[in-house]
């Protein structure tokens, strides 16, 4: 079951929502009905503020993955959470000038949003709140002024915030790719988590100190996201200049179209093999994983074939791939296995086994050389 919906495409990349994204509008209609004894009326305006506030946060997305499409580099979708919005990028931009600009996009998106709604407020004759004492007054109204307060505010803290020299923060990757202008990317990373994880540090225990639950939370996630940061980053150092086919297994059990499923389950109890490539006159025509085997054993009788049970919307890599670049690919796709190809013949399996061998023994490799 897919936990995201998704809402519309812009430039080849997918908006998408998360189910969970419902408790914030819960949250917004308690927030200004209930609480501010507003009524459905309030709650109506709360549901309609958080909305076009997440709108502002797509904003600050698309000004990231813009940037990244100018620089070649795809962007698989955006998806909105109940915290915020997430544009997926495909890879770390080699060139840390290009990892500034992708950065800084989305914070000056945001501004230039708060901007053009300072402006609007001109248009429409709303000057009373044009002073910060009575920006924050306005702040909670349920009225037209109240509105274009809250989202003048949300755009700047959204800029501010995301300015926070910390990982997942766009500030962290702005000091990192500063950094990386002076040394190299592996150092530049691991001393930006560093910075990053001692300012969450700072923040929990400032979060402590005054019962700040959501500043405790929002540490806690701050640091684990700049760990995060810093395995890809490890992995990266260790399989970036791997090849698969330095890796992949070569020896790969294949089965027919036309093979009884019985053939599959066999393989797959007497050897070490649970996916595997379907092969037609030499060709990859589908790949048949241990999820597919099992949907097609559910309720059929023991003739049904592998053609009628394989996907054929598999993913195949080249032999001459990264493996970095694999290993990420079918870390977000939750992939076991992908077959390696040369054209349309195949030439062995890529396995998450194979992958996790290779970085133990090249991590000892790496080690030794250092150590030496």
């Amino acid at each position: 079951m897919s936990w995201s919906i998704k809402l519309f495409r812009i430039r080849g990349i997918e908006v998408k929502v998360h189910l969970t994204f419902l408790l914030i509008l819960v949250w917004a209609a308690y927030r200004w009905g209930i609480s501010q004894g507003k009524g459905w009326e309030g709650a109506l305006f709360g549901v309609v503020v958080t909305l076009l506030l997440f709108v502002c946060v797509t904003l600050h997305e698309f000004g990231h993955s813009f940037q990244a499409l100018r620089f070649g580099i795809p962007v698989k979708d955006i998806t909105l959470w109940p915290f915020g919005g997430l544009a997926q990028i495909e890879r770390i931009p080699e060139d840390p000038k290009q990892e500034l600009r992708i950065a800084i996009a989305g914070p000056l998106v945001s501004l230039a949003v708060a901007l053009v709604l300072i402006l609007l407020s001109l248009v429409v004759n709303i000057q009373g709140w044009m002073s910060v004492d009575r920006l924050y007054q306005a702040l909670g109204d349920v009225s037209w002024e109240g509105l274009l307060a809250y989202l003048v505010i949300s755009n700047l803290m959204l800029a501010l915030f995301n300015l926070v020299p910390a990982f997942p923060m766009d500030g962290g990757r702005m000091l990192r790719a500063f950094l990386a202008m002076r040394m190299d990317h592996g150092r530049a990373t691991k001393l930006a988590i560093g910075i990053g994880q001692a300012l969450a540090w700072v923040l929990g225990l400032w979060g402590f100190v005054s019962g700040s639950y959501t500043l405790i939370f929002v540490a806690v996630f701050v640091y684990m996201a700049a760990g995060q940061e810093g395995r890809t980053v490890q992995v990266k150092d260790i399989l970036g200049d791997v090849r698969v086919g330095r890796v992949m297994s070569r020896q790969v059990e294949t089965l027919a179209s036309d093979d009884p499923l019985d053939v599959a389950v066999e393989f797959t109890l007497h050897t070490l093999q649970a996916d595997f490539p379907v092969v037609e006159n030499e060709r990859l025509v589908g790949f048949l994983d241990e999820k597919d085997l099992l949907a097609g054993l559910k309720g059929a009788d023991s003739e049904r074939r592998v053609g009628q049970a394989m996907r054929r919307d598999y993913v195949a890599v080249s032999a001459d791939a990264s493996l970095f670049e694999v290993q990420q690919q079918m870390s977000s796709a939750r992939l076991r296995a992908v077959p390696v190809t040369d054209g349309d013949r195949l030439v062995g399996m890529l396995t998450l086994a194979d992958v996790n061998e290779a970085y133990r023994l090249l991590s000892v490799e790496s080690r030794l050389l250092i150590a030496s």
